[in-house]
């Protein structure tokens, strides 16, 4: 034992952020469950009310993250696939007579339509051998192809003007149908699912799946020479991407009780890239955190200056960008392991 290491009390500060590493990034999401189960019983109102539709945000940040983040795949088409998640199941709570609960069913349609879609665009982009720049402005072109059929096709979608969509209930046969209009019942409901997205999600980012991702970002051409198909793993991760922003995106048209074309927008799509960029492309909840935290902060500035907050927001991202490239997540990582590494 070293002499730095003797004079460190047993019970001092250093050790015991040193044994709290083991949870790592595990440890911080029971933590922030905690806060977000909590809140409803310490406060009420427009709080409770917006909280939901931030946490989908984080869930399309998190859809996002394990591509950008894992894959090493940027994508602005993001928005695409959410929007057709809210699509899909805004269509279908209009239904009258299905043998199910509607919203089941949207819940079921969004994550497949959107995956679908990847996959089948993922195909033949990566297996026509499109990287970097090409693929983000194929992705781009999805937002826009999305966001115009949303505003031609106005006898389905609505148009220009939107599609309503009624709040979704839980029911079980005749005896069960718990309302999910007042504000902690549905604020409980997605804090759920979005627990067990991420609890999915990450259990299958740590797997075999994950670490070829991971080495296919790192290195690609070792990863092939390892007898890997490249273009398989990164379509089944734009699939996967796809799938989770369609599920965010059925949730939220149910939650907001709209949707709209602007939604599946290129403007949208870079709101999501700059959710990741601060939050932590490299964390999946880095990415989820910080689409609640931009989200929650852009609607703070706009109702405070309503002409500069695209502006403060834009700044804030270049300012991670350059100096804390792994964003939120990688800045408290870094502190946290500097004060358990400290001796006095």
């Amino acid at each position: 034992m070293s002499a730095g290491e003797s004079a460190l009390p047993r019970g001092g500060l250093g050790q015991r952020l040193a044994k709290l590493r083991w949870g790592g990034e595990d440890g911080a999401a029971a933590l922030c469950l905690a806060v977000l189960l909590l809140l409803p019983v310490m406060t009420s109102g427009y709080v409770i009310f917006i909280l939901p539709q931030y946490m989908l945000y984080g869930l399309l940040a998190m859809s996002l993250c394990l591509l950008w983040g894992f894959a090493g795949i940027i994508s602005f088409g993001q928005a695409a696939f959410f929007a057709l998640g809210g699509y899909a199941m805004g269509l279908l709570m209009k239904q009258s007579g299905l043998p199910i609960n509607p919203a089941y069913i949207g819940m079921l349609l969004g994550p497949v339509i959107g995956g679908l879609v990847a996959l089948v665009i993922g195909y033949f982009l990566f297996s026509a051998g499109v990287r970097s720049t090409y693929f983000v402005l194929a992705t781009l072109a999805l937002s826009i192809i999305v966001e115009q059929l949303a505003k031609s096709q106005g006898d389905i979608t609505g148009g220009w003007n939107g599609l309503f969509v009624n709040r979704m209930s839980l029911t079980l046969g005749d005896s069960v149908n718990i309302n999910l209009f007042p504000d902690a019942p549905m604020y409980y409901f997605v804090l759920t699912l979005c627990t067990i997205a991420y609890i999915l999600v990450a259990w299958l980012m740590r797997g075999k799946f994950g670490k070829v991702i991971i080495g296919i970002r790192e290195n690609e051409d070792r990863v092939a020479a390892l007898g890997f198909n490249i273009s398989i793993y990164k379509t089944l991760a734009f699939g996967l991407s796809g799938m989770l922003a369609g599920f965010a995106g059925a949730l939220y048209s149910t939650h907001a009780g709209f949707i709209e074309p602007s939604i599946a927008g290129v403007l949208f799509s870079t709101e999501v890239v700059v959710w990741v960029a601060i939050g932590g492309r490299n964390s999946l909840l880095g990415a989820f955190l910080g689409g609640i935290i931009v989200a929650s902060l852009s609607n703070y500035l706009n109702a405070v200056t309503p002409l500069y907050w695209q502006l403060i927001i834009g700044a804030i991202f270049i300012v991670f960008i350059v100096m804390f490239r792994n964003g939120l997540a990688g800045m408290v990582e870094g502190a946290v392991a500097r004060v358990a590494n400290w001796r006095p």
